[in-house]
């Protein structure tokens, strides 16, 4: 058993490893398409995260309101495989509400612009080119936090805490898998409708989901690959951009072929369009170009300074972190001020809001990222950057 749990890990630590776990997500998430999710949203973790701030009430937007099983599979599976792999390490105390503001911002980027980083490149294997703006706009964010890392930018270590912590987040998902199995009420309305603490959208993108049990065990599946192998998109520009490692990349890319793949196969076999390449008239997404690129900066930044995209969050969040856990509490949070708010975006275009959200959660991670920074490194770039005005000012000295 040791030998063989020791080849696994040999396997998942590879570049093969990587690329199968990204492979996998890429086929599963179009089928979950195929199975009842939306459109070009077969996995996307703000939008899931945002169904089920919905469903609990804390935002009363009816079209996206929905418990997504694949969540609570995403932190079920991590743990399991953090527990049968020895990882499972409860952790936390690492400047836990900068993680929760970061969490908040990250998801008004991310529902400015629609999607996270895996539906962006679902988006794009969909025909989706507006999603162009948003991965160009990732990739700048996840670079402005890389020169903040580079500098020394650091919240602080976690340390060791106790069992309850770490697994705080993974009963509060068994609690919410519980809420879709029994699906409680607490009776009628005058028109014979249930009346409960769990909202269920009956239109829209919160009313397209696959079968509850499908859901599950794909996000099982996604959890225990991805706790494995780090797989992570904010991971694999941070190393591209900070020392050229490419690992984490092969596995993004092979998501974005495998499920460019699987949509051919699925429109050939059921005539069903899930190719439309264009900007117009694409499944939950809108074609304002500025705001599709700077709401994703916003969110890659949040992201690269959190230590990780959201999936990532939820992943470690499985192995007890329970920093990781406050930054997911704040996605939820920024899901419910995004839509109460009006500040979340739709299909017919950005909201009025919106872009002046965008705007104070970039000042918000600039500073914290600047505050969070090693100041004699920061001093030493401005000098390199900028000598003649440090020139003028010894002069005028």
């Amino acid at each position: 058993m040791t030998d063989y749990l020791s080849k696994l890990n040999s396997f998942f630590a590879s570049r093969w490893g990587i690329i199968f776990t990204g492979a996998v997500i890429g086929i599963l998430a179009p089928l979950l398409v195929y199975w009842g999710n939306p459109k070009n949203m077969g996995i996307c973790v703000a939008c899931f995260e945002r169904d089920i701030s919905g469903a609990l009430g804390l935002h009363r937007a009816s079209a996206v309101q929905y418990i997504r099983p694949e969540i609570i599979g995403f932190v079920l599976g991590a743990l399991l495989a953090a527990v049968a792999f020895r990882e499972f390490r409860p952790r936390a105390g690492s400047a836990p509400i900068v993680r929760f503001a970061l969490g908040v911002f990250a998801m008004i980027g991310a529902l400015v612009f629609l999607g996270c980083p895996w539906r962006a490149l679902l988006r794009l294997a969909g025909g989706d080119l507006n999603a162009i703006l948003g991965l160009s706009g990732l990739v700048v964010g996840v670079a402005l936090g890389a020169f903040f890392i580079r500098g020394g930018y650091n919240l602080g270590r976690a340390q060791r805490a106790p069992l309850v912590i770490g697994l705080m987040l993974p009963a509060a998902m068994i609690g919410l898998l519980l809420l879709v199995v029994f699906t409680p009420e607490f009776g009628r309305d005058a028109d014979g409708n249930p009346i409960g603490p769990i909202f269920k959208s009956i239109a829209g993108p919160g009313a397209l989901h696959a079968a509850m049990a499908i859901s599950l065990v794909v996000g099982i599946a996604v959890g225990v690959l991805a706790q494995r192998t780090r797989f992570c998109t904010m991971g694999a520009i941070r190393d591209v951009v900070l020392v050229r490692d490419t690992h984490l990349l092969s596995g993004v890319l092979a998501l974005l072929a495998a499920a460019v793949v699987t949509n051919a196969v699925i429109s050939g076999f059921t005539n069903e369009d899930l190719l439309n390449l264009g900007f117009a008239d694409q499944p939950v997404a809108h074609d304002n170009h500025l705001w599709n690129f700077m709401g994703m900066v916003l969110a890659g930044l949040c992201f690269a300074l959190a230590g990780g995209c959201p999936g990532r969050q939820l992943f470690m969040s499985g192995e007890g972190d329970g920093d990781a856990a406050v930054f997911v509490l704040g996605m939820f949070t920024g899901a419910a001020f995004a839509h109460n708010f009006s500040l979340a975006s739709s299909p017919t275009g950005v909201s009025p809001y919106g872009p002046e959200a965008v705007v104070i959660g970039l000042v918000v991670a600039a500073t914290i990222g600047f505050a969070a920074m090693d100041k004699a490194w920061l001093a030493a770039w401005w000098k390199r950057a900028f000598p003649r005005a440090e020139t003028a000012a010894a002069d005028e000295a």
